[in-house]
């Protein structure tokens, strides 16, 4: 069960736990789990993005998945350093990059003998809003550089605009 809420929403939330309870086996274990809620990207966004990427690499005569891979690292906030057997590094980020052309894993070295520690971005599939218009930022910055036009900062915050009311429901 997945449900929004707010601290005024207690009490029907607790009775909506103690339902779930009543009904629970008592042999079986369960997890809850409870999160900040996060409005997540739309895919307007997603798609103004791509479109100036696409404009970013024709300018600078390089593919779109140079650009986007360095955005994604300029980003911050959107990576994991973890810590990984030497021996398991390369199995690990080979499976970690699988997942799509924005999961980056970069190794570096560990202080702890036997370990490589793996920087770990996660593509901007997984971005919220506040994550995504840092994105858009980037891409924004960078057709700046290159002479592109892209909109003017009205345009993208009526965007924006537009991109939380999508997600408020």
């Amino acid at each position: 069960m997945t449900e929004r809420f707010t601290r005024a929403d207690m009490p029907r939330i607790m009775a909506l736990i103690a339902g779930f309870f009543d009904s629970c086996n008592p042999e079986q274990e369960y997890v809850l789990e409870l999160k900040e809620y996060r409005r997540k990207r739309s895919l307007d966004a997603n798609a103004y993005y791509w479109t100036l990427v696409g404009q970013i690499a024709a300018a600078a005569q390089v593919d779109v998945t140079t650009v986007y891979r360095e955005h994604i690292r300029e980003i911050g906030g959107n990576f994991d350093i973890l810590c990984v057997k030497a021996g398991a590094a390369e199995a690990f980020c080979k499976v970690w990059e699988s997942r799509g052309i924005g999961w980056i894993a970069e190794k570096m070295p560990s202080k702890l003998p036997g370990c490589i520690n793996v920087r770990a971005f996660y593509g901007s599939s997984t971005y919220d809003t506040r994550q995504m218009t840092r994105l858009i930022d980037l891409a924004v910055q960078d057709c700046k550089e290159w002479g592109i036009d892209s909109r003017t900062p009205a345009e993208i915050a009526a965007m924006l605009d537009k991109w939380e009311e999508a997600n408020a429901g």
